[in-house]
């Protein structure tokens, strides 16, 4: 049986130059970075070049990346961090409606240590509207968090514009760029926002390691005390090799994106204009034009979402409804609940990432495999029965399908 692999957006295969970068720090570098004598000399250095390795990267200052676990530790020290750090300020802060869990889970916590706390609406691709954040800041707003690109629709955000706003109105504004980084190029120098999230997952990198990014002159309190590491900002002994090796990654990936990116439009391209042959009754997802190449993100009406998923894995293609953090909850997707599609419809979402190196040959696996396991699980749907006689089960409220153009 065939494997494809079609769920990058929640971990990607670590690059052989990647796991070759970390090896000496798992075995003959062992000392600890912070170390006076010379066994603490080769983990160090790893650590520098490493940060100067991810800020090019992303055209960023060495000194502004901070080396953390994960992308939900990333977020975690970017809000608390900030608004602690300027609550002085004020206590307002706003935070998109279709933020991942670990942006959207901090708000309760906020909001029980005095902070009051807006979620902005998007538009039906998932967009989020500039001129609606105008109108949401208050002279009391602190922090904005809007994430560049989401995880399961593939929506990019007007970030450059979003980070204007608030920086005429003297309020910080971070970025979760987890989904773009690697999949679109970054520069956080033209996009000039505050802080900047992603992992070493994103550039096909280890897990274990990931970056906030802060613009130098930012405050922020730290999160995890008790060290002087990261100049203070994250204490503890750093992951030395996992990384070294997101250091390497995100190295390979700066020299590769361009031809990467290509790769994935074209095989995301054939998906959006194959697929409604094969299949009836799927709506796309997403903004048609504005979204992450590589990212398919649709409903199949009539299909349970999580049967949809065992199916495939049984027929040897791994694939998605959501991000990591929400896969298991069989929860219908916040982020498609926020578009407004309905529930019922929100359930039967299926998510494909694509990464660097899939192929014409997985495409059409997937697509040869497709058809069968809907018309089988749409056989059992009582939904499925009810449109058939002439019913309808339920009012989709996205509209109809749409072309998708790539970046």
């Amino acid at each position: 049986m065939k494997s494809v692999y079609f769920d990058h957006a929640n971990s990607t295969p670590v690059l052989p130059e990647a796991i070759a970068a970390m090896h000496p720090y798992l075995n003959r570098h062992f000392g600890n970075p912070s170390s006076l004598h010379r066994f603490g000399d080769p983990p160090r250095q790893a650590i520098e070049q490493a940060r100067n390795q991810v800020s090019r990267l992303i055209n960023a200052a060495p000194e502004s990346i901070i080396f953390t676990s994960s992308a939900t530790e990333s977020n975690n020290l970017a809000l608390k961090g900030l608004a602690f750090a300027h609550q002085n300020r004020g206590r307002h802060i706003i935070v998109s409606a279709i933020e991942h869990i670990s942006i959207l889970e901090q708000t309760r916590t906020l909001k029980r240590s005095g902070f009051d706390v807006t979620t902005l609406k998007v538009d039906q691709w998932g967009r989020v509207d500039p001129q609606k954040l105008r109108e949401t800041i208050r002279p009391d707003t602190i922090l904005v968090s809007v994430m560049h690109a989401n995880y399961e629709i593939g929506t990019i955000q007007p970030v450059e514009q979003l980070a204007a706003i608030c920086r005429e109105r003297g309020v910080l504004f971070h970025s979760d760029g987890t989904a773009a980084v690697g999949r679109i190029p970054v520069d956080v120098t033209r996009l000039e926002v505050d802080a900047y999230t992603f992992s070493a997952q994103s550039v096909y990198g280890p897990k274990g390691a990931a970056v906030l990014y802060l613009k130098p002159g930012i405050r922020i309190n730290p999160l995890i005390e008790g060290g002087f590491q990261e100049k203070g900002r994250r204490a503890g002994t750093e992951n030395v090799a996992a990384i070294a090796g997101m250091g390497r990654a995100a190295e390979i990936t700066g020299e590769h994106l361009s031809g990467w990116r290509e790769n994935m439009n074209r095989l995301s391209r054939r998906l959006y204009q194959e697929l409604p042959a094969r299949v009836e009754r799927i709506i796309f997802t997403g903004h048609p034009i504005d979204r992450l190449p590589g990212v398919v993100s649709m409903c199949i009406e009539f299909v349970e979402g999580e049967a949809l998923l065992l199916s495939l894995d049984d027929a040897g293609i791994a694939a998605a409804s959501g991000s990591a953090c929400t896969a298991r909850t069989l929860k219908a997707s916040h982020v498609l609940l926020a578009l407004g599609i309905d529930h019922a419809v929100a359930q039967s979402s299926l998510l494909l990432t694509l990464g660097k190196d899939n192929t014409d040959e997985d495409i059409d696996y997937f697509l040869d495999r497709l058809p069968s396991i809907v018309s089988r699980l749409r056989s059992i749907s009582p939904l499925y029965a009810r449109y058939l006689r002439g019913e309808n089960p339920y009012a989709c409220k996205t509209g109809q399908n749409h072309q998708h153009e790539e970046n």
